[in-house]
């Protein structure tokens, strides 16, 4: 249905599920150079044929980019993880914008192409979010490959230290853990400076902390983060 509530010719909305990401909001983000081209393109109103294809490492605020800019253009989040071979009449067709995450990663490419097709006859505007860019992106699917190409692209960049920094305490405060400064600078100090090896720290120290019913310290990071954790210099 379209937004006025008219047909549009594309059927019935099929939803995916997607987790919910309910901390990815426009006030939590944390602006920085790492993702300042990112956010300029997310800013224009006009993109290329509609597509943007935003790419970088785990970690760097790429979902969350993708969940902000959603909410802005009330469009419908997709994990492309999830697409799945449909019958051609049962295929997946969404009215409006799309964002769709892990779009590198598409469990049914025709599902990808069909999205982008349409969103090109309508006039929508599709957001793609991916670890790689579209040239190292593999599509079996010639149409397919031949769109990414023609696609824009930006990219997010490892965190700077403020960044990372502010990022380490973000990741803490939305599991709604308590850790001392103390630890929380140790810890800043010894994990690799990459957004990817905060994400997996703080995962890790929260399920050891809920699981063992003890507080984060030293030495459950000691015990938990043994690959992660750097010497001293």
């Amino acid at each position: 249905m379209s937004r006025s509530g008219q047909a549009d010719g594309r059927g019935e909305q099929l939803a995916f599920s997607l987790a919910r990401h309910s901390a990815l909001t426009a006030e939590r983000f944390i602006p920085a150079p790492s993702n300042v081209a990112a956010r300029a393109w997310l800013a224009r109103p006009k993109w290329p044929d509609g597509r943007l294809w935003l790419w970088g490492a785990p970690g760097t605020g790429k979902t969350h980019l993708l969940t902000m800019w959603a909410a802005q253009h009330s469009a419908t989040i997709l994990n492309a993880r999830d697409f799945t071979a449909e019958a051609k009449n049962e295929r997946v067709r969404v009215a409006g914008h799309v964002a769709i995450d892990n779009a590198d990663q598409a469990g049914d490419e025709a599902t990808l192409l069909h999205l982008l097709n349409d969103a090109l006859a309508f006039g929508d505007r599709v957001l793609m979010v991916g670890r790689l860019p579209p040239s190292r992106t593999v599509c079996v699917l010639p149409d397919l490959a031949s769109r990414l190409r023609a696609t824009a692209t930006t990219a997010t960049s490892e965190p700077e230290d403020e960044l990372r920094a502010r990022l380490l305490l973000s990741l803490l405060a939305g599991r709604q853990l308590v850790v001392s400064q103390q630890v929380t600078d140790w810890l800043w100090r010894h994990l690799p400076r990459t957004g990817d090896a905060l994400v997996e720290a703080v995962q890790r120290l929260d399920d050891a902390a809920l699981a063992k019913g003890v507080p984060i310290t030293r030495a459950l990071a000691l015990s938990v983060l043994p690959d992660l954790l750097q010497p001293d210099e």
